[in-house]
């Protein structure tokens, strides 16, 4: 039995028939910790597995920005760009996270330790600008603070 059909199982037991569908995206993170990075595949194979259309499972996929669509960085790191994190400064500290990691959004450092995002919405407009690396938020950004985050990260 693959992984993928144990995971389903187990969460199964948890949820009701009807709600097969809710087991898409917990399949998808699922999938996406094994290998890191996801495929239309994946999606496909976890579609297959759960009885939804396979363009639900791929409209998952494409949905969420915690969902990666090629391998990334031991650490993820997402700027909010959203209107008031950018009125806050959003644009300054994307600014200094490239020019301090060498990369742009989308792209992974060299060295496979950290990839940079920029994403729609962290949900944190009150502390303004915001990001998050792996699953840790940090609100209230400024370049300094940035570089005492990072140099916190082994």
């Amino acid at each position: 039995m693959s992984s993928l059909q144990q995971k389903f199982e187990e969460l199964s037991r948890t949820y009701p028939p009807q709600m097969r569908p809710s087991l898409v995206l917990p399949l998808l993170q699922h999938l996406q910790e094994e290998k890191g990075f996801l495929t239309s595949d994946d999606a496909l194979a976890v579609a297959d597995c759960t009885g939804v259309p396979p363009v639900q499972a791929l409209e998952v996929l494409s949905w969420y920005t915690m969902l990666y669509r090629k391998p990334v960085g031991r650490h993820v790191i997402k700027v909010c760009h959203n209107i008031t994190c950018s009125l806050r400064g959003a644009e300054r500290m994307v600014n200094h996270l490239q020019r301090k990691l060498g990369v742009k959004p989308g792209e992974t450092t060299a060295d496979g330790r950290f990839t940079l995002l920029t994403v729609e919405c962290l949900a944190s407009c009150g502390a303004a600008p915001s990001m998050q690396i792996d699953n840790t938020h940090h609100d209230g950004l400024s370049e300094a603070r940035i570089d005492r985050i990072l140099e916190g990260i082994t």
